[in-house]
């Protein structure tokens, strides 16, 4: 007898959970080279205020006495990257991971301009089998990636591990708006304004209809964080910005 496939979602699509990884590849193959204005449309530009308070929590050191490493995962257009290592100054060591190579392409092709250039690497992985040995890291940063994981409570298990003890996790993802009146239009502007714009400006409305719709089926912040917790992260927080368009989780691996 056949065993069932597992499954999962697909935007609002149920799909094989085998199948998942390489649809969302897709869908980032077709936008790599205009990410940055992908989220510009979905956040109405507010995502790089949100990106800028992620690094300032984070607040990388400047100095210090051995090298501070960072994995940012599904990072592939280096923008996290960037920042973290501007803040501190040059003293920051990032890896950039993601699993498609368009992403990672532009993210290198970019870097070339940085002013820190030397201090990142891009590296092709996926978040649920990271090729890099435990305890490698000092921090952990995923914006906007989180949601098109497969398995995400497996790629949280995955960011532990690489993890130092006393090293910090950071997700920013986007999430439900909660404040009553601007819920709906929010969700007016997501369906009617983002898939038409997307088509406008990459001539595919598909990609842009399914981020809306995984935004959906994202875990609200109370059950991503009680995940993160499942993981092995200690003093978890979640911040929200802007009514919870977007939120930003904190842990720790101690």
């Amino acid at each position: 007898m056949t065993e069932p496939r597992e499954t999962t979602h697909f935007g609002e699509q149920t799909v094989a959970m085998d199948d998942k990884q390489g649809m969302v590849n897709a869908v980032f193959h077709n936008v790599a080279d205009r990410y940055d204005l992908m989220n510009d449309l979905m956040s109405a530009g507010i995502h790089r205020v949100w990106k800028a308070a992620m690094v300032a929590d984070l607040a990388p050191p400047k100095s210090g006495t051995r090298p501070y490493r960072v994995l940012d995962m599904a990072g592939g257009t280096g923008d996290i990257a960037e920042r973290i290592i501007n803040a501190s100054v040059g003293y920051a060591e990032v890896v950039v991971s993601d699993i498609n190579a368009d992403m990672l392409r532009v993210g290198a092709e970019r870097a070339k301009a940085w002013r820190y250039p030397a201090q990142a690497s891009f590296v092709e992985a996926n978040a649920e089998e990271l090729p890099f040995e435990d305890k490698s890291f000092d921090a952990y940063t995923i914006a906007f990636g989180i949601r098109n994981v497969p398995r995400i409570q497996k790629a949280l298990g995955e960011a532990h591990r690489v993890l130092k003890r006393g090293g910090r996790i950071l997700v920013l993802e986007f999430s439900q708006v909660d404040v009553p009146g601007f819920d709906a239009i929010y969700n007016a502007f997501s369906d009617r304004l983002i898939p038409p714009m997307g088509k406008l400006v990459t001539g595919d409305a598909q990609p842009y209809q399914y981020l809306v719709e995984s935004i959906r089926k994202f875990p609200p912040p109370p059950a991503f964080s009680a995940m993160l917790t499942q993981a092995g992260f200690k003093r978890v927080k979640h911040t929200p910005f802007s009514g919870n368009i977007a939120t930003l989780f904190s842990g720790w691996k101690i």
